[in-house]
């Protein structure tokens, strides 16, 4: 065998493990995806998020792992049995993926005050519409999940949920606020902790109106809460998290052009695994 033979067997090898690796991802990602649909109840409890941004988030990884597992096929099955067609549409879906993230990331760094705007508006209207529609409260459950995480209230200020009809009380004239601006570090009185529906503010108790069919989880704005808006708290969380942000971001970038390097490679020079194989019939 030569050189040349040698270097091709070696190629074809790496590509099928790292995509067999990558196929065997996917299917995780899938069945942890799908398990999430099936069991909702547990993971409503384990991290906190309520069911409808739970579900989203579920179809979403179902959906992920599909696509990965999709394209993982192609490159092992190419590789593997060297069709030069399935290599070629391998390489292209990978280059169209490379492609999509290189122009999302300029249109990003371009257009960055427009997206900011933009997610602006969008949080805003969110806010101005809690718990106006009952039936819909995926993107205000979602919006209390942010302001819980990160440790925020509001957009700009907790002001900007003062003006809202749906949490204005007619028992006294205090402003309140939704509980996922309550800072429960903030306080150690155990005494008032209750169970209410979100599992992530179940230490509000006679702070807060439970939420029932259409009742809203609400606190004091003069309780507890947290006084930044999440405006300022996802920028210094952008900003501490930047390093590690755009080196997965490379490194995505790096295994997809060491991937279409392989299979480009390998499709190229099959031609001459034909004729080897030719000689020797």
């Amino acid at each position: 065998m030569s050189a040349q033979d040698s270097c091709l067997s070696l190629i074809k090898y790496l590509l099928f493990v790292f995509n067999l690796f990558f196929f065997v991802l996917g299917s995780l990602i899938f069945c942890f995806g799908i398990w999430i649909l099936i069991d909702k109840t547990s993971f409503v409890s384990f991290v906190g998020l309520s069911f409808m941004p739970l579900q989203i988030w579920s179809k979403a990884l179902a959906i992920s792992g599909i696509l990965t597992m999709g394209l993982a096929l192609l490159g092992c099955v190419g590789a593997l049995k060297e069709f030069r067609c399935l290599l070629g549409l391998y390489f292209g879906t990978l280059l169209l993926l490379f492609a999509t993230q290189i122009t999302l990331g300029i249109l990003i760094s371009t257009q960055k005050v427009q997206l900011e705007r933009k997610v602006e508006d969008v949080v805003l209207k969110t806010i101005q519409t809690y718990r106006a529609h009952p039936e819909e409260t995926a993107a205000e459950e979602s919006w209390d999940y942010v302001q819980f995480q990160l440790r925020c209230c509001g957009w700009n200020s907790p002001q900007d949920w003062f003006r809202i009809p749906s949490l204005r009380s007619n028992e006294s004239r205090g402003h309140r606020v939704p509980c996922s601006c309550y800072n429960s570090s903030a306080t150690n009185d155990s005494a008032i902790f209750d169970k209410i529906s979100f599992p992530q503010f179940s230490g509000l108790g006679s702070l807060a109106r439970p939420r029932h069919n259409a009742d809203i989880c609400l606190v004091p704005a003069n309780s507890y809460i947290y006084r930044e808006g999440c405006a300022r708290s996802l920028q210094k969380w952008l900003h501490n998290n930047f390093i590690s942000i755009v080196g997965i971001c490379l490194g995505v970038g790096l295994l997809e052009l060491s991937f279409m390097t392989l299979s480009i490679f390998l499709c190229r020079n099959l031609d001459h695994v034909y004729d080897r194989l030719a000689r020797y019939r």
